[in-house]
């Protein structure tokens, strides 16, 4: 008998939440997402192999644990290794809640007493409050426009292996007994950064127009960022800075219990603490 014909098909897993994508689900290659008409996803519960994945170190550290499991609980997402940055926290936020965790629980020092507290957070509300960041305005950098996009998936996790590669090398570093030798590494450590900062700079910007072209190719892109101007860089990447922090999940207003003293705490998603 073919499993397509199992009396027990009807007891299936349900979509538990329906969600609207911050994005929207606009401006994504044809063929990652299949958006109905109503523009929210249906989510369904993590299933026990789903639980076993989000488990596994490797899948987590390489992307591909994530990359599962958005294609088992979020069916209608055909490509997730090109989720954009506006969307994913979102959609990490409703499988979590579809599976049954709607409050979070994280831990908390407050900058006054430094006492440390456990507090609960409901992610449905953080959800609600959600949006993407504006890509659509451009940058003016004297004879230069130059248009940003949200990161996909795969630069974002890309960019975290670069990064962790960096980190491990500055440790390295730090053992190294011979001061000249380290020196040497130490400078070739910084501009590994200066030119991992770029190359992920070089991904977030869709086109540079010029007064007689646009240029779209990421190479060309990358030079630019390499030779131009100093401040120009700067500029760019600190634009770049505060329209990523407008996408990124706001901090949580904390009230301390032992001296009542009220601050933000940032609240940042990693798949690892989330699901592992």
């Amino acid at each position: 008998m073919s499993i397509e014909n199992n009396p027990l098909r009807q007891y299936f897993r349900r979509p538990a939440v329906f969600v609207k994508l911050p994005s929207g689900g606009k401006n994504y290659p044809l063929g990652v997402i299949d958006l109905p008409e109503s523009g929210e996803v249906a989510v369904f519960p993590m299933t026990a192999i789903d639980e076993i994945t989000t488990k596994t170190p490797d899948a987590l550290f390489n992307g591909t644990a994530v990359v599962e499991l958005i294609k088992s609980c979020i069916p209608s997402i055909k490509n997730p290794w090109l989720i954009n940055s506006n969307d994913l926290d979102a959609i990490l936020i409703a499988i979590k809640s579809a599976s049954g965790g709607n409050e979070l629980e994280i831990e908390s020092q407050c900058p006054s007493c430094e006492n440390i507290s456990d507090y609960t957070i409901n992610l449905i509300q953080i959800l609600g409050n959600m949006k993407a960041g504006d890509y659509d305005k451009l940058l003016p950098l004297g004879e230069l426009q130059i248009k940003f996009k949200p990161l996909s998936y795969k630069e974002m996790n890309e960019a975290s292996l670069g990064q962790f590669e960096v980190q491990r090398s500055f440790v390295e570093i730090e053992n190294e007994p011979d001061q000249e030798v380290k020196n040497k590494k130490g400078q070739e450590a910084l501009k590994k950064v200066t030119e991992l900062t770029m190359k992920i700079l070089s991904k977030a910007i869709e086109y540079v127009k010029t007064p007689n072209t646009q240029v779209k190719d990421e190479n060309f892109i990358f030079d630019y960022l390499k030779n131009c101007d100093k401040n120009n860089f700067v500029t760019i990447r600190d634009y770049h800075a505060e329209l990523k922090a407008k996408t990124e999940l706001p901090p949580l207003n904390i009230k301390c219990p032992s001296c009542s003293h009220e601050y933000k705490q940032p609240f940042t998603l990693n798949a690892t603490d989330f699901f592992g």
